[in-house]
Formats: C-alpha cells, sequence, structure tokens
C-alpha cells in the first residue's frame, strides 16, 4: 500500500471491522452468564398437601460444609403455629426456616428424642414466603428423605 493510497476513513471501517466481532462475542457471553444465573437457583414449591418424599444429591445446593441443601419455598400468615418434621435414614438432616430477607427464623438438628431427626416448631410474626431448608449435617451425605409441615390448631377448653 503506498502512502498515497491510504484513507483514514479505511483505516477506521478495519478498526470497527475488528471491534463489532468482539463486541457480539462480550455481549453474548454477557447473556448467556445472566441465562444460566436466572435458573441457577430455583427453590422448588411445597405441594399443597406440605409433604414431601425427595432424596438430597450433589446436583442440590452445596453447603461449604461438604454437605448439600435443598430449599422449599411455603407461604405462611401471621399467628401461624408451625411443625416442620424432616426424617431420612441416608443422612443426618438438619431443617430451617428462612424468611424472605435470607435470616434464618429457626433450625433444629435433632429431635427431643435424642435421635438425628429434625423437629422444629416456630410461630410466624409476619405473613410472606418462607423457605425450609433441608440439608445433611456436615459432610454426612445425601440421600432419600421425608418432609412435612403441618399448621398447628389451638385446642379449645
Amino acid at each position: 500500500m503506498r502512502k498515497s493510497d491510504f484513507h483514514p476513513f479505511h483505516f477506521h471501517l478495519s478498526r470497527l471491522a475488528l471491534f463489532l466481532p468482539a463486541t457480539a462475542l462480550m455481549l453474548g457471553s454477557h447473556f448467556a452468564r445472566a441465562n444460566a444465573q436466572e435458573v441457577l437457583y430455583d427453590p422448588v414449591e411445597l405441594p399443597d398437601n406440605n409433604q414431601v418424599t425427595d432424596t438430597l444429591s450433589a446436583e442440590d445446593i452445596p453447603t461449604g460444609q461438604g454437605g448439600f441443601a435443598r430449599d422449599y419455598v411455603v407461604e405462611l400468615e401471621a399467628d401461624d403455629h408451625i411443625l416442620i418434621e424432616l426424617s431420612s435414614d441416608s443422612f443426618d438432616p438438619i431443617v430451617s426456616l428462612i424468611a424472605a430477607d435470607g435470616s434464618t427464623i429457626a433450625e433444629n438438628d435433632d429431635g427431643p428424642d435424642g435421635g438425628t431427626d429434625s423437629v422444629l416448631f416456630a410461630r410466624i410474626s409476619e405473613a410472606g414466603r418462607y423457605i425450609v431448608r433441608v440439608r445433611s449435617f456436615g459432610e454426612t451425605g445425601m440421600g432419600d428423605f421425608q418432609l412435612k409441615l403441618t399448621r398447628l390448631q389451638p385446642v379449645d377448653n
């Protein structure tokens, strides 16, 4: 290319030709990551009968302590008195009740009978969506479990 053939417009076009594919690649990878993050955390709705038999697996949420957790969403009303029971023959279960802001309302590792199954009682002060979290104690593993939430009724005297 002779110096007399050089035109600033051609220089800008060649830079633009390099810039556009790189921009498209960056945007494409950004949108792919955003879509992947949308499905990263998707807690399961607790069924209408408020009980479930399920399996805790390596596909669930890593706890950072070597175990895994699975979350269930439930709608609760103010002044609900609830009982949550979590049992497993495969691992030592822990159950947590978590508010919409991420704060832990209550948690139980071992029930009052001295076994490893979890029993949690709680009184709900604010209506809203809550998370019932099932997880294993430490690195105790994965496997089948049974979860049941009961709304307790007052006893008339």
